[in-house]
């Protein structure tokens, strides 16, 4: 869970220095959309590894791939309150908020996915 965390905020913080290395709109756009499927690859793999490695039942695959999320997205908003905190930034109060808001705004719709993912990896299971 931990590292698939660590993976998530190092995706974050790769393809954002990227995006922000672009000369053009419309490269930046690119990596954005690369960090985000990258991300849903890493989020699949760890739904999969869970489910067949482990044998976990869906609501334990969705718990363990929601907090990994919740992880990436806590490391996020610590960087940016970093960040926030090395430019001397004016908008100290909302980056304290994000501490708690981006996991919470990752987390809920995660473990949704990573549920019905599950479920339905579960259900494909015992029909065959």
């Amino acid at each position: 869970m931990i590292l698939l965390g660590v993976v998530y905020f190092v995706i974050g913080i790769a393809f954002g220095a990227f995006a922000g290395w672009s000369a053009s709109n419309q490269m930046r756009v690119t990596w954005r959309l690369l960090a985000f499927l990258t991300s849903g690859v890493a989020f699949a793999v760890h739904i999969g590894y869970e489910h067949f490695r482990w044998g976990n039942s869906p609501r334990i695959t969705a718990s363990h791939a929601s907090m990994a999320v919740a992880v990436g997205a806590l490391a996020l908003a610590v960087a940016a309150n970093v960040h926030g905190q090395w430019v001397a930034s004016s908008h100290q109060r909302l980056l304290a908020f994000a501490l708690v808001a981006w996991p919470a705004l990752t987390a809920v719709p995660a473990f949704v996915v990573a549920l019905v993912a599950a479920a339905g990896l579960a259900l494909r299971r015992r029909r065959t």
